[in-house]
């Protein structure tokens, strides 16, 4: 029978050598007539080996040119089946792309001149898919006073309204996103002023409410 290409396959390649397996139903003679591999000239080259299962024999046989492989060496006379154990090394690559989205949180000024108990409001405006905001009072050491807000984003913004604490300095507010808690500002700190005292007249004295009188 003349040379079957579904019969050779390759099995290993290292540089510019080929490992080679074919299988065919002609004799091992046949196979190593001149011109036998004439239709796999242009993938055999020299110094290729061919594993060769040959219906009377299984050799080892080099290739001299594209078209003709030497007598090489008959591993088993009996022609029998031939099994192989064939792995490969398949080289591939990954590519990955990502874009930036910047996310920003930024405070809105804060009221002035607060009294112990004034309500007050705070707003923030966001840059980027902010949904919600977390809002809290903080004190000078950064411990939170009161139970924090959780507030939506509408028109970019939010707000939330806290009761002024006890008078002293060191507060601040600060505002996290409810989604990342790692994404935070925080307000310059502010200060709670003492409420005024009431002062009365009494023998030409001008007197605090408490009765101390007040030097002018």
């Amino acid at each position: 029978m003349p040379f079957s290409p579904t019969g050779l396959s390759a099995l290993s390649t290292a540089g510019t050598f080929t490992l080679w397996y074919y299988g065919t139903g002609d004799d091992r003679a046949t196979v190593l007539a001149a011109g036998y591999f004439a239709p796999a000239a242009l993938q055999l080259r020299s110094g290729d080996v061919i594993i060769l299962q040959a219906s009377d024999a299984t050799a080892l046989i080099p290739v001299r040119s594209g078209a003709d492989a030497g007598p090489g060496v008959t591993l088993d006379a009996t022609g029998s089946t031939l099994n192989l154990l064939r792995s490969a090394t398949l080289p591939f690559t990954v590519t990955q792309s990502a874009s930036i989205i910047a996310r920003a949180i930024a405070i809105g000024a804060l009221p002035a001149n607060l009294l112990p108990g004034t309500v007050f409001a705070v707003s923030a405006s966001v840059t980027g898919p902010i949904t919600q905001l977390v809002f809290s009072l903080r004190d000078a050491g950064g411990a939170q006073i009161g139970s924090a807000q959780t507030v939506p984003i509408a028109a970019g913004s939010a707000s939330a309204s806290f009761s002024a604490p006890v008078p002293g300095g060191g507060y601040r507010i600060r505002v996290s996103d409810a989604a990342d808690p790692s994404l935070v500002s925080i307000s310059p700190p502010f200060a709670v002023g003492a409420p005024p005292a009431l002062l009365t007249e009494a023998s030409q004295r001008v007197l605090l409410e408490s009765g101390g009188a007040l030097l002018l």
